[in-house]
């Protein structure tokens, strides 16, 4: 069993250990965060690699109950964007210790900008000087992040579901079930994946999604990169239609995930691209038996919460299709678990 499958199938037990964290001992935290962020005239919402994946899920949740966030990588909110007076930076990084979390944290600071600090490590640099930090420990990931991943993106879901004021005791209760109710799922989308063809070493990978779950259309194309050591795009549905479509071709594969935003605007772009000679995955719950060549069913999720474990379908996938082509997923040929430096892709060698 390589490292990566062993990260990713201890998911639900850390998930649940965070969501119990932020209902309890963080819970003050959570709160002070809230209120800063509710006397705020401007609210950024950042990361960067995985964490800005999570960024995004969460920040769909802000958009949703209308307390509206500025979205931005952080090297954008870094290099192209002045923080304006009275304003909050909400970073999300799992070291805490990334070059541009660390430059982005002196700028906000030099802004006279609060910094709420949504991070892994105690120790780094954002859990160390954010004027708020919720600190989310979990057992480190051996490479690709999955856990950090999930943990974060619950982390600031929770975030915005207090400054909603629906992260009660109650609703806790519920994240704790659908999170029991996924993790009997895993087995059997293992089997399924193992059994489908939609897993094609070479082939061409779309990845669609709307609302929270553009973070695991995301993080799924990140994941093919780091994994697989392959190229893959990742899109909105409807940003799809409006141009890439003609780059369809016969045996291309999709993968969409579906929520009741828009079921059955979904179902029309997979219906279609089948006909096309896509071959096509669908993720969501409460699925039409045929909306897609493989259907990865998950348990109700409550809406916004979803991609918090919607991925794991496309974790499973991405540890499985690297096997099958002969790729070492537990390996990074390039990059560093954290990126410490500015410059270039090899900084052994920029640095001499």
């Amino acid at each position: 069993m390589t490292h990566f499958l062993q990260d990713i199938l201890r998911q639900p037990e850390e998930l649940e250990q965070v969501i119990e964290l932020l209902g309890g001992e963080l819970s003050e935290a959570l709160q002070e965060a809230s209120e800063t962020i509710s006397r705020a005239r401007h609210v950024f919402l950042t990361g960067i690699g995985a964490s800005w994946n999570a960024a995004v899920g969460a920040g769909a949740l802000f958009h949703r109950e209308a307390r509206p966030v500025y979205l931005l990588d952080a090297s954008e909110l870094l290099y192209s964007t002045r923080i304006p007076a009275e304003s909050v930076v909400v970073i999300l990084s799992r070291s805490g210790r990334s070059a541009e979390i660390l430059q982005l944290l002196a700028k906000a600071q030099t802004a006279a900008a609060s910094v709420v600090g949504i991070t892994n490590f105690a120790d780094g640099g954002l859990g160390e000087k954010a004027d708020t930090a919720i600190v989310l420990p979990v057992q480190p990931d051996h490479g690709i992040s999955a856990n950090t991943y999930i943990s974060l993106a619950a982390g600031a879901t929770a975030l915005a579901a207090t400054v909603a004021g629906t992260f009660q005791a109650a609703f806790i209760q519920d994240l704790l079930r659908v999170i029991s109710e996924t993790k009997k799922k895993i087995p059997f989308w293992q089997e399924q994946l193992a059994k489908s063809s939609w897993l094609l070493p070479g082939a061409a990978y779309y990845f669609l999604a709307r609302g929270s779950n553009l973070a695991s259309s995301n993080e799924a194309q990140l994941l093919w990169e780091e994994a697989v050591k392959m190229p893959a795009v990742a899109l909105g549905t409807d940003a799809f239609r409006h141009g890439p479509q003609e780059a369809l071709s016969t045996g291309m594969r999709v993968a969409i995930w579906i929520d009741d935003h828009a079921r059955e605007a979904d179902y029309a772009v997979a219906r279609d691209l089948r006909s096309l000679g896509a071959v096509v995955m669908t993720v969501g719950s409460a699925l039409a038996v045929d909306s897609g060549d493989l259907t990865i069913e998950l348990p109700h999720w409550p809406f916004g919460w979803q991609f918090l474990m919607n991925i794991i379908p496309a974790q499973l996938a991405a540890e499985r299709l690297a096997a099958l082509s002969g790729v070492d997923c537990d390996a990074f040929r390039y990059a560093s678990y954290v990126v410490e430096d500015s410059f270039g892709l090899l900084p052994q060698l920029n640095n001499k």
